[in-house]
């Protein structure tokens, strides 16, 4: 299979999308970003992976877009509405007082 820079590609044995950065006689050099953003090349046997078709793309982004959406639930505000007045303690202080 012939690969060029600036495919997208993934490890046959499945894994994030990885782009085409350079070809060799058999392998592949790719790119690709972190979970923190930092950036990764490596150079891997052309035997290891497969082109990337549009639907795993778009399946890849809309999973992407799945996950943030999901993340961002997790900061929603408790409902403090609900809350009895009578369930809400005041915090006992750990001073001293000399």
């Amino acid at each position: 299979m012939a690969f060029e820079p600036g495919d997208v590609v993934f490890l046959k044995s499945g894994g994030q999308p990885l782009t085409v950065a350079a070809v060799e006689e058999d392998s592949v050099d790719c790119i690709w970003l972190g979970e923190e953003g930092e950036l990764f090349r490596e150079t891997i046997p052309s035997v290891a992976l497969t082109v990337a078709s549009a639907d795993e793309e778009e399946s890849e982004e809309s999973e992407e877009s799945e996950e943030s959406d999901d993340d961002d639930s997790d900061r929603d505000e408790p409902d403090h509405e609900d809350a009895d007045a009578d369930e809400v303690k005041p915090a006992k202080s750990k001073r001293r007082t000399a």
